[in-house]
């Protein structure tokens, strides 16, 4: 019996949970590949292992998207959860389950976990001062205010920090405030709000975090917060909201974030009552012996290594093993774009390219702190085709036709080169730690060393050249033999990171897996199956093709300036277009944020325009004879084409076209946010 088997683990594996209110990106995907990288490598070391995951279903936000879309919460959340699913699986990661945060287990837990922290004393209510919307009746959270910084005047600042001076204050504070759902200007309005009294947990999270649970970056991300003093959590929200009612608070509902981690129980309890043999206590009870490891991006640390501790504590639950954060992505050096196409969504790259490429690329990549990663589309490229393609893969292609066309498929009975293949698998323990620590990276550079070393053993003996001399046949045998059994040593290293690939190596090598241990046993006197090609090279047309496709503005491509629609064409330009045609233009109520003068320019101003969920555009427009003083025209809303492809000008990029009412020359009109309002206009 190998020792993972005697010293077996019993493991509960969580990813944070995706949002239900959009598709899943490459960003996204860091996160999800890790964990499931990981949960492979333990599982194939002989590990009790459970990976659950679930949508993070609540909230304001996926009440407006459902409105937006013209369709209940419930069936925005169901659509959503079926494509998050289906963008998962075809990646290989494989949960055990995937729930949702808007389910029957995960009210029950919210409600019993708020319960035993208020009767234990932990919940306090308070009167709250907030921005509210008179149009559409509800509080507004920090990001749906927008206003003037109450320190800068810098224009269109959400309301809890400016992104020009960094300044951070209340939203109550901005200047010249306005919903961005509505349109309408807000007004100060007080409702009780319910608090989780988190500094009553305060000693508890200190021993916690020096226990050295946590990654050495996160301990001193703690250290800060512990410094600056911990605060009440505002854990309620005031109806309409989409989510949990609070118990004996009729109108209150819990704020998203305290059922989204609680999401993670319920999702193992649904598990549980699918699997009658596995027991949601043993994994869930304080004194637990089980382990319970949670993956997460470093942006929401706060909620994971505080408040969700401190509310099991309060509770009397287990609390996690470890809190395993990771960084950001970046594409080419850069934030994702959609302009630039490097926003990528998980559909889109799957239209183009095999996933595993991808899980390779982010393997070698991760290290197991924190730390942003890079998805550079060459290197990409360049690092798969010759690491995957033409290490690792060409090793059994350079093999297997001699075995299969000379030898029927059978491998030499003993080892020509047992101390080659003894370093292979010696070099299994220090590969399975860095795995255990989720150092990949570094997992990966020790795994191709080792493929390195197997080419040059082959290039060495030449068997292409022994094939072609009279009686080396047996010689042949042997070092080929010895050349598949050293690529099987690697798919045992690869196999948490290509499952389809170890899938179908293990169909060519007549085997059932790749289990860590079983790597300490040679084929030998075995017979392989036919050789197929196991990975193709990446084509730079097809990742080509993935950044077009992820551009936002391909639809429409003027072959005209794209500075305003005000003047119309004279009629022997007109050209008749069909409803599908139509249908493609991208037509945005916009909010003027600033405007200005373009030196140089007879009758241009340069606009810059928010059309919402967090994108601004610069726009060059020809309406300077009727605002020759364009401040006036901030705050004021529009109309554009946002799907236009951006136009490199004298004056710079133009990135839409504005559209305005009028005959033209100085009877041009811009719509006020009243008029806007009345037209029953709202920025998307």
């Amino acid at each position: 019996m190998s020792q993972s088997q005697t010293n077996q683990r019993r493991i509960l594996v969580t990813s944070a949970l995706p949002y239900a209110n959009g598709p899943i990106h490459l960003g996204h995907l860091v996160e999800y590949i890790q964990t499931d990288i990981w949960v492979r490598f333990q599982r194939a070391r002989g590990h009790e292992v459970h990976y659950v995951c679930a949508d993070d279903a609540h909230g304001t936000a996926i009440m407006l998207k459902a409105e937006q879309n013209g369709v209940t919460p419930e069936q925005q959340i169901a659509d959503v959860k079926a494509d998050h699913e289906r963008d998962f699986a075809d990646f290989l990661i494989r949960f055990d389950n995937y729930h949702s945060t808007h389910s029957d287990e995960n009210r029950e837990f919210s409600s019993f976990i708020y319960l035993k922290n208020r009767d234990g004393g932990h919940i306090a209510t308070r009167p709250v001062r907030q921005l509210f919307d008179p149009e559409k009746q509800m509080f507004l959270a920090d990001r749906f205010i927008k206003g003037d910084c109450p320190k800068c005047n810098a224009k269109d600042q959400y309301g809890d920090s400016c992104e020009v001076c960094g300044a951070t204050y209340a939203a109550t504070e901005l200047k010249n405030p306005y919903s961005t759902i509505s349109g309408a200007t807000p007004v100060e309005k007080e409702s009780i709000h319910y608090f989780f009294k988190l500094p009553d947990f305060a000693a508890f999270l200190q021993d916690r975090e020096k226990s050295g649970r946590l990654q050495p970056e996160v301990a001193n991300k703690l250290d800060e917060w512990f410094e600056a003093g911990l605060n009440d959590w505002d854990i309620s929200r005031d109806a309409p909201y989409f989510g949990f009612e609070i118990p004996d608070a009729p109108g209150k509902y819990f704020y998203v974030w305290l059922d989204a981690p609680i999401g993670y129980m319920a999702s193992f309890k649904n598990l549980c009552s699918k699997n009658p043999a596995l027991n949601f206590d043993e994994f869930w009870k304080e004194d637990s012996t089980t382990e319970l490891y949670h993956f997460i991006g470093k942006d929401i640390v706060y909620f994971h290594a505080l408040f969700w501790p401190a509310m099991l504590e309060g509770a009397g639950f287990r609390k996690p093993t470890a809190i395993c954060a990771h960084g950001f992505l970046t594409v080419n050096g850069q934030k994702m774009s959609k302009s630039r196409g490097t926003f990528i969504k998980a559909r889109t790259y799957l239209d183009s390219l095999n996933p595993e490429y991808l899980r390779y690329y982010f393997a070698a990549k991760l290290s197991g702190t924190v730390e942003d990663i890079d998805l550079s589309l060459d290197d990409f490229t360049a690092r798969v085709n010759s690491d995957l393609v033409g290490k690792v893969v060409n090793i059994a292609s350079r093999c297997a036709g001699f075995i299969n066309k000379k030898f029927e498929g059978r491998l030499t009975a003993s080892c020509a080169e047992p101390v080659l293949l003894n370093e292979f698998i010696d070099a299994g323990e220090s590969i399975a730690v860095h795995y255990e620590h989720r150092d990949f990276g570094r997992a990966i550079r020790e795994i191709m060393a080792l493929a390195d070393r197997a080419n040059q053993y082959i290039d060495e003996k030449k068997p292409w050249a022994l094939a072609k001399v009279e009686g080396k046949d047996a010689e042949v045998q042997e070092v080929c033999s010895v050349g598949i059994n050293l690529f099987r040593q690697l798919m045992v290293y690869l196999s948490p990171i290509l499952p389809a690939t170890s899938a179908a190596s293990a169909s060519f090598l007549n085997i059932s897996g790749f289990e860590w241990e079983s790597r300490e046993q040679l084929l030998l006197d075995h017979t392989i199956n036919a050789f197929q090609p196991l990975m193709t090279r990446i084509e730079k047309e097809k990742v080509d093709a993935m950044v077009e496709a992820s551009k936002e503005n391909l639809m429409v491509t003027p072959t005209a300036a794209p500075f305003s629609a005000a003047k119309p064409a004279e009629p022997e330009q007109t050209t008749e277009i069909s409803i599908d045609d139509f249908m493609k233009v991208d037509l945005r109520v916009a909010r003027i944020v600033n405007a200005q003068h373009v030196d140089g320019a007879d009758k241009l101003l340069q606009l810059t325009l928010d059309i919402g969920e967090d994108q601004t555009r610069n726009v060059f427009a020809g309406i300077k004879s009727a605002y020759p003083e364009p401040e006036k025209l901030i705050g004021r809303l529009t109309v554009m084409v946002a799907n236009l492809a951006p136009r490199k000008m004298k004056f710079g990029m133009s990135e839409g076209m504005v559209l305005a009412a009028g005959p033209g020359g100085s009877d041009i009109f811009i719509l006020s946010p009243d008029d806007g309002a009345t037209a029953g206009m709202k920025v998307k």
